[in-house]
């Protein structure tokens, strides 16, 4: 079974169609639970007209699901907290150019 960094390592290699960072780093996910064999997943949006609203969390689910031990996968998208661009890692900002505050 599958722990919740392994699950977000997962998740590491899923990028948002307009910006060179992975949702991770993006500060787009917000917590990974596994209990049993579901997966459950918290996560956000950078905003909520986001033209990738449909497809990342579908893209989020597909790669929980196809981790070995993982049978199912819930995938809840919420906007509070509210998304900032200070929920990008460090990594993230080196990557964008964004200067540490």
């Amino acid at each position: 079974m599958p722990t919740s960094e392994e699950v977000i390592t997962e998740l590491k290699q899923i990028f948002d169609p307009e910006i060179p960072v992975n949702i991770v780093d993006l500060g787009l996910i917000y917590d990974v639970e596994i209990e049993g064999t579901n997966c459950n997943i918290r996560m956000t949006l950078t905003s909520q007209a986001c033209p990738a609203a449909q497809s990342l969390p579908d893209e989020v689910k597909r790669r929980a699901n196809g981790m070995d031990g993982i049978a199912d996968s819930k995938v809840e998208v919420v906007w509070e907290p509210t998304w900032s661009p200070q929920m990008i890692s460090a990594e993230g900002r080196a990557i964008l150019g964004i200067e540490d505050e």
